[in-house]
C-alpha cells in the first residue's frame, strides 16, 4: 500500500500532519516519498530525514515556541525574524543535504522577483524549510541559488503537483489545513517574543500595527483558501484529510500533542475510502473524498 504525501501549509495548524503520518504507518501505508508547503515542508523533510512522527513530536514540545520568533543580524525587511526555528534547525538537521535523506522530498518556494515557483529538491534541508515557511512581509526571505524566496504557500498551498513528481502513479494522499471556503475568518494575534517584558508585551498586541497584522493575514487566509480550493479541483489527489484545526491560527501557541491527536482523528475518519482508492486501479479514475 503505496502512497506519496502532499502535505498543506498552515502555521501552527501544521503539527497535525504529525498525526496524519502516524495513523497511516499504524494502518499499514508506505509512504514513499513526501511534498510539503510551509509548515508541511517541516514536517515533511524531518519525516523523509529519518524522524519518525513521535520524534518529531517530541522536538517541536521541547521548544519554546514564544522564542521561535526572534530577530537577529540575518533577518531582512520582517515582523519576525527566525532565530529560534534555525538553532531548531540546526539541531535536528545540521548540514544534511537532500542527498541524505530516506525517500523522496520537495518543497516549493516563491521567488519574489521572478514571481516564479521554485520546487527545491537538492541542496541543503536547511535553506530549503526556510524559504518554504517565509511567511511574506512577517518572516524573512530566505536567499538561495540567487533567488529571494517566499513561502511556497503563496502559489502551492497543498503541493499535489509536486507530490505527484516525486513518485508518478502513487495515489496522493493530501492534507489540507486551509479552512473551507464558508468558514468566517478568524482574527489573529502577534507572537511577541518571549524575552519582552510581560507589559510591554500586551502593549505592542494593542497597537495598530498589531491590528494591521491581522487585517493582513485574514487576507492571506482568504486567498490561501482559495487557491487551495482551485487547484485541488484541478489537480484532484485521491484523497483529502482535512484535520479539524479551524479554530486555530497561523501563528497561535498550541498544546503540540493535542494538535497532533487532531491529525490522527481526522486519519481515521477517511481509512475506508483510503483503502479503496489506493486499490483501485488508477485506470479508472480518480476521485476526492475527505470532510468538506
Amino acid at each position: 500500500m503505496d502512497i506519496t504525501l502532499a502535505l498543506g501549509g498552515g502555521g501552527s495548524k501544521g503539527n497535525s500532519h504529525i498525526g496524519v503520518i502516524r495513523r497511516l504507518e499504524k494502518e499499514g501505508y508506505k509512504i514513499r516519498s513526501v511534498a510539503g508547503t510551509s509548515f508541511g515542508g517541516l514536517v515533511g523533510i524531518l519525516y523523509a530525514a529519518g524522524y519518525s512522527p513521535q520524534e518529531i513530536q517530541a522536538a517541536f514540545e521541547g521548544v519554546e515556541q514564544s522564542r521561535l520568533y526572534g530577530r537577529t543580524s540575518e533577518d531582512g525587511p520582517s515582523l519576525l525574524g527566525l532565530d529560534g526555528v534555525r538553532k531548531l534547525l540546526e539541531k535536528l538537521l545540521g548540514e544534511k543535504t537532500f542527498n541524505d535523506l530516506r525517500i523522496p522530498a520537495a518543497v516549493p518556494a516563491v521567488d519574489i522577483n521572478s514571481g516564479g515557483e521554485v520546487i527545491i529538491s537538492s541542496g541543503c534541508l536547511k535553506d530549503a524549510i526556510l524559504a518554504t515557511i517565509a511567511l511574506p512581509g512577517i518572516f524573512p526571505l530566505h536567499r538561495m541559488n540567487g533567488w529571494d524566496l517566499t513561502d511556497g504557500g503563496v502559489l502551492n498551498p497543498v503541493p499535489v503537483s509536486v507530490a505527484r513528481m516525486l513518485s508518478p502513479g502513487l495515489p496522493v494522499v493530501a492534507v489540507v489545513l486551509n479552512d473551507p471556503m464558508d468558514k468566517p475568518l478568524r482574527p489573529h494575534k502577534i507572537p511577541v517574543p518571549g524575552i519582552l517584558p510581560k507589559t510591554i508585551a500586551e502593549r505592542l498586541t494593542r497597537m495598530t500595527l498589531a491590528q494591521s497584522l491581522d487585517i493582513f493575514l485574514r487576507s492571506v487566509d482568504v486567498s490561501s483558501r482559495a487557491l487551495a480550493y482551485y487547484r485541488l479541483e484541478l489537480e484532484k489527489p485521491e484523497i483529502i484529510i482535512r484535520p479539524a484545526v479551524h479554530h486555530i491560527s497561523l501563528l497561535d501557541k498550541i498544546v503540540v500533542a493535542d494538535v497532533v491527536q487532531l491529525g490522527e482523528q481526522a486519519t481515521e475518519e477517511i481509512l475506508p475510502q483510503l483503502k479503496r482508492a489506493v486499490s483501485w486501479p488508477a485506470r479508472m479514475g480518480k476521485k476526492i473524498f475527505g470532510a468538506k
